[in-house]
């Protein structure tokens, strides 16, 4: 594709001869399979940190989320909520572990990632929920895990940002103060109608006929596209939310809604950073093995939580 880095496109290019099948014709076991076997392939190596430790967050439905504790020291830190992406189908703990770790360790504070509920087993509004579920319960136990519960900041990649963003309005509306939204690639609108799901409908990588795959397995209906909570773009008014970091793909289907929902934070007063980063495409932040980009997102990314957190 005209227009990527030469990195990015030798990663593309090798990601087509692999051959392998795009997760949608697969079962959703099957792609949840393959994601997870996949996600770590171009990460960076592993950083060591002080604490990583595993534990749950109670959904209101008393389902037991498994979540997982990443810290540089074991001081009272402030702490990044993160919920992976994945399309509310695929992704996991595991397969956004690297990711989590380094930005612990760029920021110098905690992260705490989440297991919410995947369709096609859980539709909507189940992610949401748990995603709300997580933040409210950490916002009041935080000491409990040693972390400081007045420090607090959301984020999450692709629909892991989404949830983020979601949470941020449910955060304000229930008087949670939180530092920062921190969305990585996120989908904020109904469908796919802006001129860049129509310019990169066949990807690479993410494409329309993934977007659709995945879409189809998490609603009940077509009318639940139209709900803030699938689509914060719909949001009735987003006042008075967390300040957003927002990172984007510039060869991404979700660049256009990303872009517009920055537009929308900032119509209402909403401090806003956003960076596009040039010549890259969806899920580039966790290949920086090969892609630079990816690195610079990460630094990036590190250091609005690191403002945010330890002013």
């Amino acid at each position: 594709m005209i227009g990527l880095t030469p990195k990015m496109a030798s990663v593309v290019d090798r990601m087509a001869r692999a051959g392998r099948p795009p997760l949608h014709a697969l079962t959703p076991a099957e792609a949840k399979a393959a994601y997870e076997k996949g996600a770590g392939v171009l990460e960076v190596p592993k950083p060591q940190l002080a604490r990583v430790e595993d534990f749950s967050l109670p959904a209101r439905d008393g389902y037991a989320m498994p979540a997982r504790l990443y810290a540089p020291s074991n001081e009272a830190l402030p702490v990044l909520l993160f919920f992976h992406g994945g399309g509310f189908t695929v992704g996991s703990i595991a397969t956004h572990d690297i990711l989590c770790r380094v930005l612990s360790e760029k920021s110098g504070c905690a992260v705490v990632s989440v297991d919410y509920r995947l369709a096609p087993e859980h539709k909507f509004p189940t992610a949401s929920n748990d995603a709300w579920d997580a933040l409210e319960h950490l916002a009041k136990n935080a000491g409990r895990w040693g972390l400081d519960g007045t420090r607090i900041a959301v984020g999450g990649d692709s629909a892991g940002g989404t949830l983020a963003a979601v949470c941020a309005i449910f955060a304000r509306d229930a008087g949670i103060p939180l530092a920062l939204q921190m969305l990585i690639y996120p989908g904020t609108a109904a469908h796919q109608d802006t001129p860049s799901h129509r310019r990169f409908a066949e990807g690479p990588l993410l494409g329309e006929a993934l977007i659709s795959w995945f879409f189809g397995l998490y609603v009940n209906s077509p009318a639940d596209r139209d709900d803030w909570r699938f689509a914060p773009l719909n949001a009735d008014d987003v006042e008075g939310v967390a300040p957003a970091w927002i990172g984007l793909a510039e060869y991404d289907p979700v660049v256009d809604e990303g872009i517009a929902y920055a537009d929308k934070l900032r119509a209402a007063a909403v401090p806003v950073d956003l960076e596009i980063y040039r010549g890259v495409i969806h899920e580039f932040v966790k290949m920086g093995r090969a892609i630079p980009e990816a690195l610079q997102a990460h630094t990036d990314a590190a250091r609005a939580l690191k403002e945010a957190l330890q002013p």
